[in-house]
């Protein structure tokens, strides 16, 4: 809890602490600031080459499709009017801060009026040391976009609950519909609020009134686009994500993969648990008091602990049920709401010591992160010769291409066949026009383009997961006729020697 008239530190504690209990809120906005720089400069500066992600988006967002056959289509637009708007590569790694940081105020302002300002802002400090919400943050993509939906649904569910106020039931739809936009993980938190609104005795009476119906209702209303899509397309994207689930191999998986995920998903949180030990820290300087606050008397306590492990408990008992494996990164919003419950159950006055050691275990634990951030990107690559999209040299590869392309057609390249990323990034690189991609030489990947046109004007091919001097077997229905050129030999940035065997490739001439 927060307790600004907590007893000064002595003369050596530092000013910035002082300054931050004195003003919290100020505080949060400094670190918005310091964690929006650090994570948007980190990016801007080690990747010479966009991520797959954002090459991917870049590929898909410029058709505006309301559904695609991997995942919704929400934020492959943002990073499309982002492009539309300032078209520099900088801007999508702020654009994923931002997001993120709309996520850290929502929970803030969930946490605020429970635990106070200080108390809110050390709730951010606590997640932020998850690496879903820095380290992995710069590849923006589904999970990103995800976090101020789960955020502001749970947000509005705590609201609607403590006032029942109508228009926090509608925010709730709001949230749940535009987070279905995103990923259809949704369903992982739609689900625990459904259950808590039967089961929990005070929650129930809520369905007596207009709000949880008034949810529901938004929520259809702001999916409904992409709903109607999935139904005429035979829910096509679901069998991507059927596939994304690792497979059941026998009776032990029931076991073993929600262990594997939940010690995956915990040993995540244990940075966070690092910033957040000095609320049990004692006065005497213990690091545990023995005292812990499960005040499930409490509604409000009772809702945090939903929002912050009903999900997770969901998931792990779904995959124990099914036996399906469960991939790490289906945590990135699982935790949004744990340092408010880590705080509501320390229960105790957050004055300036702890506050300072509070801070000081966050620096760390960043440091830690932009150090790993740092090696992994500038160092490793100098001893290894694995694939690394950030490294891919995208911009050399496109203009080689490109200049070829023209100096045998006579025409500005418009078509690019082939895997998502080198198709993709040759397209995004492409210093004149702006290409579109077949992806995978597949219409049904790209329904949008014509493949008479494509014909008409000709299209580059590339590759390097087949043998680089024959055409690779998905190209071949759609351009059978295109000339293989001598693989292109290109220096992956800050790696040794030159990519292995080069880049395949192949142009297929306009047919007039």
């Amino acid at each position: 809890m927060s307790n600004p008239t907590a007893p000064s530190l002595p003369t050596s504690s530092s000013r910035l602490t002082a300054w931050a209990v004195a003003h919290p809120g100020r505080a949060f906005a400094a670190f918005c600031i310091v964690h929006a720089a650090l994570w948007t400069a980190l990016p801007a500066v080690l990747y010479p080459n966009l991520p797959l992600d954002l090459i991917e988006a870049l590929t898909y967002g410029r058709e505006w499709q309301l559904g695609h056959d991997k995942l919704p289509p929400l934020p492959w637009w943002m990073v499309e009017i982002v492009y539309r708007l300032i078209g520099r590569d900088v801007a999508y790694y702020l654009l994923s801060q931002l997001v993120v940081l709309a996520c850290f105020a929502l929970v803030y302002a969930a946490a605020l009026p429970i635990v106070g300002a200080t108390g809110a802002l050390v709730s951010v400090l606590i997640i932020d040391g998850i690496h879903f919400f820095n380290f992995t943050t710069p590849k923006f993509n589904h999970d990103v976009i995800q976090l101020p939906f789960w955020a502001l649904a749970g947000l509005s569910f705590l609201r609607a609950l403590q006032s029942g106020r109508l228009l926090w039931w509608a925010l709730l739809g709001v949230a749940l519909g535009g987070a279905l936009w995103s990923k259809y993980f949704v369903a992982i938190l739609a689900v625990p609020l459904a259950l808590y609104l039967l089961f929990d005795a005070r929650a129930r009476r809520s369905l007596l009134t207009p709000g949880p119906y008034l949810a529901a209702f938004v929520a259809l209303i702001v999916a409904a686009p992409h709903l109607i899509w999935l139904a005429r397309n035979d829910f096509l994207p679901f069998a991507y994500a059927e596939a994304r689930a690792l497979p059941y191999r026998g009776f032990y998986d029931h076991f073993l993969h929600p262990f594997v995920f939940l010690v995956s998903h915990l040993g995540a949180m244990l940075p966070a648990l690092f910033i957040a030990a000095p609320l049990f820290r004692t006065d005497t300087g213990k690091l545990w008091s023995g005292k812990l606050n499960f005040d499930f008397a409490g509604e409000t306590f009772r809702i945090v602990t939903l929002l912050a492990w009903g999900p997770t408990v969901l998931l792990i008992l779904l995959s124990a049920t099914t036996g399906r494996g469960l991939l790490a990164m289906w945590g990135f919003p699982l935790a949004i709401f744990f340092g408010a419950w880590i705080v509501m159950v320390a229960k105790i006055a957050i004055d300036r010591t702890r506050l300072s050691l509070i801070g000081a275990g966050w620096a760390i634990v960043t440091a830690i992160y932009v150090m790993i951030f740092l090696v992994h990107h500038a160092v490793l690559p100098r001893f290894h010769n694995r694939f690394s999209a950030q490294l891919y040299p995208g911009q050399e590869i496109a203009d080689r291409m490109t200049k070829e392309f023209e100096r045998q057609t006579g025409e500005k390249l418009r078509y690019v066949i082939g895997r998502i990323y080198p198709a993709g990034a040759l397209a995004h690189y492409a210093r004149e026009g702006r290409p579109q991609v077949l992806v995978d030489g597949d219409p049904r990947r790209a329904p949008w383009i014509d493949i008479a046109d494509l014909k008409r004007h000709g299209a580059v091919v590339l590759w390097f997961d087949f043998d680089r001097k024959a055409l690779p077997p998905y190209a071949t229905a759609i351009a059978r006729d295109a000339v293989v050129q001598a693989p292109l030999e290109v220096r992956w940035l800050w790696r040794k020697g030159i990519a292995e065997d080069g880049i395949g490739w192949a142009i297929l001439k306009p047919q007039k």
